[in-house]
């Protein structure tokens, strides 16, 4: 009888843009990890100034919160091949900029090349993207994206459990995009009905 292989641990891919809302990515990372899922963190310059901007973290915090961090430079990095198997990739929060680079299929960084493996391998991507209002450009992007397979998934709160925090509206959010990755230990408040 041939050995029994291990399953593999759940590989979860994490970028973060300029876009506010690095809460999203930060927690996402925090949670991932309670949850015994390895993370690959890809922050731009941009995202790595307003999760220090926004919530007081240097990179190298921001960087312990992952099981791997990588450059957005470093383009020869494992998760720039689908020959590195992954489950997902969320962009937490998800810049128009980056938005259009994934849309056109620029892959010009990690990041953007990350998002086209993840697509062009039929694997989950979600974008979190964070703009208001949309103008047209933005909603041809997403769409363009919607089309590939991707997910547009903006950071819209619910409020019909009544969160109490900040932190109850992001938790929230944070399980709602890991059911939407399948990942089976997600805990999203469900609607109950009236």
């Amino acid at each position: 009888m041939p050995p029994v292989t291990p399953p593999r641990t759940r590989r979860l891919i994490v970028g973060i843009t300029g876009a506010s809302g690095a809460l999203y990515g930060v927690r996402l990372l925090q949670r991932a990890r309670t949850l015994g899922i390895d993370t690959h963190l890809v922050a731009t310059p941009a995202g790595i100034l307003n999760v220090h901007h926004e919530m007081g973290l240097s990179r190298s915090e921001l960087e312990a919160l992952a099981t791997q961090a990588h450059a957005p430079g470093d383009v020869g990095a494992c998760i720039a091949s689908g020959s590195f198997t992954t489950d997902a990739m969320v962009i937490a929060p998800c810049s128009m900029k980056t938005l259009a680079s994934v849309a056109h299929g620029f892959g010009d960084n990690l990041l953007t090349r990350a998002a086209d493996v993840t697509l062009k391998e039929r694997r989950r991507l979600v974008l979190m993207v964070r703009e208001t209002p949309f103008n047209l450009a933005h909603l041809r992007n997403m769409t363009a994206v919607t089309e590939m397979g991707g997910i547009v998934f903006p950071p819209l709160p619910a409020f019909y459990h009544r969160p109490q925090t900040i932190e109850q509206l992001i938790d929230d959010t944070v399980e709602r995009v890991l059911a939407v990755l399948q990942m089976e230990a997600a805990r999203p408040t469900e609607w109950q009905g009236l």
